[in-house]
């Protein structure tokens, strides 16, 4: 093995002055010519790993890498470190022939170290042919969790790495991933073909990031947004799992002017592309994506990552939240969660092969159990990953800042491993706390276990105080749970000294979720009845100013959320409902200035959830509406034409004239009705009424006024007068 002076290799190309962990032990092996395999969580400097011996040993490294997205941000990066663009390239769908011919030329003129290249491409029949005629130094495996149906990401095409590897020629291979459980890592080194490759693991502990999971209610949104506002300014990633969801969180985001874009594979590469560069460069504060965005980003400063929807792994989980702090700095990892979600993403396995499907259970399994859990959530994420974490409170989650209180359950336990150990380690969870309860399954009955002492024993408590209590006893030492045999639980040498000794056992049991409603409600909480008498008031005299009626300026509902969120600025305004930018433009600066001198003379406490901004779907049908009126089509046409009753279509009108949008329907009026008819309802609204209300509108003009023109009228002066 040639000697190197890697220090001074590290300080020439990376301008650094020492390895981090276990960078060098790692690069040694590689220069040995030893195959190798580095588990070390995101932000621990994986890359250098590749990087460095790549740039310092002969020919070129390939490395295989599964997002073609994100290949030239990090080729871009390596070609920092020297003066030749031709140290680093990538072979991908997105380059033209001559490009290619141009990465061909370099590799051939000995001046390219790094070859990235996506598994897709690495099959061509003319990209192997190339191959096998160039030196190559080693073959780097990034992501190489994508190998293992066990892990968060499998990607079919990652199997096929090693018998292209053996087509191309023999070189050491180094295979490199942030999430990896030991059933992940065997199957990793069995599928590449290298089963005594060294070994390093890093820890998973991160002592930076901050875990918190919060109850999925129908306000997510606001939430979200209230906490990216009290970070305003700072980089941050939210993940959803739906492309759809992604677009409208988005949108709501950049509703309350936070500097948001989305990200998913729907979009177009260059688009994509760019969305991700804007976040590198720091011209965007927030990415919304799917799990499609992240993979190989190298940006430490990302402050927060919020999970909008719960991942379907714990590995996921943990890489995504990976991307928080890696810096070393503050690091927010905050998660929503519903139990509703947990069976919508069970239904999304339905249909795939029966072993995919019970992998992906116990993998859903472990992820409910963590989000559910009362223990320490770092002490839970690194026990998953094979690590015992010592301390009993990290005071970094939110269990350990609210601890729950502690309960004895040294004689609960002790029934739980008689029937672990009666049924001879052969069942799973939910198998024994049914035998807990006394449940008569199909399962239970044809193995005879509703004869066991133990069964019905616990029906005092329900499920959920049981799984608490087993899972609390795996993380103790006393339960194992053979994750590789289908989530078989067994008791270990501990639990079976247990069973003798019954030293006591504390647990603590499960936190509560429940279910949201999918509609939000509006309404308001606590009036303030004074304020609202003074907000009455101006608009009353701001009314008589401008010769209009008081509800063309605020409707009602407008002021009584304003005496309960207290809004002092026009932005604050604009996130009251019925309160559009230019309402807030032409009448809010009083009613602002009004709201913080209440505050201010009665020492008022403003709420922090002033409520947010939300965006009003799209349907199609109001669009189409809109446009047809701009074109200032017939209103029976377009009522014919959308297929729709006439009466349907003035509805559709109402609700889009006082969402605030305008719609000039004068052109119709003027061919349908007499001038001095509509003058008459118009003259209604504008002098006469104090409230649009339809029935009082009916009643007053009297029978000689058809309801379908009042309707119109009113349209046209909502739209006129109030927008």
């Amino acid at each position: 093995m040639e000697k190197y002076d890697l220090n001074s290799k590290l300080k020439r190309y990376f301008g650094f002055t020492s390895f981090k962990g276990q960078q060098e032990a790692v690069i040694n092996n590689l220069l040995a010519g030893d195959d190798t395999f580095v588990l070390m969580p995101t932000g621990g400097g994986k890359s250098l790993c590749y990087q460095l011996p790549a740039l310092i040993m002969d020919g070129t490294a390939i490395v295989l890498s599964p997002l073609i997205a994100l290949m030239k941000n990090q080729v871009d990066a390596i070609r920092q470190v020297s003066e030749d663009d031709g140290i680093a390239h990538y072979i991908n769908s997105s380059l033209t022939r001559q490009q290619v011919e141009q990465v061909k030329n370099d590799i051939n003129a000995g001046r390219t170290k790094l070859l990235y290249v996506a598994p897709e491409s690495l099959t061509k029949e003319e990209t192997k042919d190339f191959l096998r005629n160039t030196k190559v130094s080693f073959y780097a495996v990034d992501e190489a969790h994508c190998i293992s149906e066990w892990g968060h990401d499998f990607r079919p095409e990652y199997r096929r790495i090693r018998p292209i590897v053996n087509e191309i020629g023999r070189a050491p291979i180094i295979a490199l991933t942030a999430t990896a459980t030991d059933k992940v890592r065997r199957d990793i080194k069995k599928s590449l073909g290298i089963p005594k490759a060294q070994d390093f693991v890093s820890s998973f502990n991160r002592p930076n990031l901050y875990y918190e999971i919060r109850p999925k209610t129908k306000d997510v949104d606001k939430e979200i947004v209230r906490f990216i506002m009290q970070h305003a300014g700072k980089s941050g990633i939210v993940y959803c799992l739906s492309r759809k969801k992604v677009e409208q969180l988005a949108e709501v985001l950049r509703a309350n002017n936070i500097n948001a874009r989305a990200y998913h594979a729907g979009m177009e590469t260059a688009e994509r592309n760019q969305t991700q560069d804007d976040f590198i460069m720091e011209r965007l504060d927030v990415i919304v994506a799917t799990i499609a965005f992240g993979m190989g980003i190298d940006k430490p400063d990302v402050r927060f990552v919020i999970h909008y929807d719960i991942p379907k792994s714990l590995e996921g989980y943990y890489q995504e939240t990976g991307r928080a702090g890696r810096d070393g700095g503050e690091g927010i990892c905050l998660a929503f969660y519903a139990p509703k979600d947990l069976i919508k993403l069970k239904k999304f396995m339905e249909g795939k092969p029966v072993s995919e499907q019970d992998i992906g259970n116990q993998l859903l399994a472990e992820t409910k159990a963590y989000v559910e859990s009362s223990v320490c959530r770092r002490k839970l994420l690194l026990h998953y990953f094979g690590e015992i974490y010592e301390e009993e409170n990290c005071h970094h989650c939110d269990n350990c800042k609210r601890p729950r209180e502690l309960i004895n359950g040294t004689k609960d336990l002790l029934m739980v491993l008689k029937v672990i150990q009666a049924i001879k380690g052969k069942f799973k969870v939910d198998h024994i706390v049914n035998i807990m309860l006394g449940i008569t399954t199909e399962e239970i009955t044809s193995h005879c276990h509703e004869q066991l002492p133990e069964f019905g024993a616990g029906a005092a408590h329900e499920a959920p105080y049981w799984n608490a209590l087993i899972r609390q006893g795996i993380l103790s030492g006393y339960i194992e749970k053979e994750v590789e045999n289908y989530g078989l639980l067994k008791e270990t040498k501990l639990g079976k000294k247990f069973m003798t000794t019954q030293e006591p056992f504390y647990f603590q049991e499960n936190n509560e979720f429940g279910d949201y409603e999918s509609e939000p409600e509006e309404g308001t909480a606590v009036l303030d009845e004074t304020l609202l008498k003074l907000l009455r008031d101006l608009r009353r005299k701001r009314a008589q100013t401008l010769n209009i009626p008081p509800y063309v300026i605020f409707q009602d509902a407008s002021l009584e959320a304003m005496a309960t969120m207290y809004p002092i600025s026009l932005a604050e305004l604009q996130n009251i409902p019925g309160v559009g930018q230019g309402k807030a433009q032409r009448y809010g600066k009083e009613f602002c200035d009004l709201i913080a001198r209440h505050c201010e003379e009665n020492e008022i406490e403003r709420p922090l959830d002033l409520r947010v901004r939300t965006v009003a779907s799209k349907s199609k049908l109001k669009v189409s509406i809109i446009q047809k009126v701009d074109r200032k089509l017939d209103l029976e046409d377009i009522a014919d034409g959308l297929g729709i009753e006439f009466e349907d279509l003035l509805d559709e009108m109402e609700a889009i004239v006082y969402s605030g949008t305008k719609l000039d329907i004068s052109y119709y009026l003027e061919d349908t009705m007499d001038e001095d008819y509509m003058l008459d309802i118009y003259d209604y609204f504008h002098d006469e009424s104090q409230t649009d209300r339809l029935s009082v509108a009916v009643k007053t003009l009297g029978p000689d006024y058809d309801e379908s023109d009042i309707r119109l009228v009113r349209i046209k002066f909502l739209s006129e007068m109030a927008n």
